[in-house]
């Protein structure tokens, strides 16, 4: 199994010998390209990054804000920018 798939469970100096497995959602419109935003995690290619819509919804912003501000967005793209946040985290 690849290690990225993993989350280590780690106390203090020691490492448990067990993984915790992270299983990462199917997300089709959060892509990943060294040429985009340096690598960042973007929305279906552009250049509006995973961190910029979390952003915005952690600033108070409701979807339709958003999806005004950002009229090439889908309410799915939001959904799948928090999605992999909280996969994230």
């Amino acid at each position: 199994m690849a290690l990225e798939n993993h989350i280590w469970l780690g106390y203090g100096d020691r490492r448990e010998s067990s993984l915790k497995e992270s299983t990462m959602p199917n997300l089709t419109r959060i892509t990943r390209d060294a040429r985009v935003m340096g690598g960042k995690p973007c929305i279906r290619g552009m250049r509006v990054t995973v961190g910029t819509v979390v952003g915005l919804v952690a600033a108070g912003r409701t979807r339709d804000e958003i999806l005004r501000e950002y009229p090439y967005l889908e309410a799915e793209d939001i959904a799948e920018a928090l999605s992999y946040a909280a996969w994230r985290a």
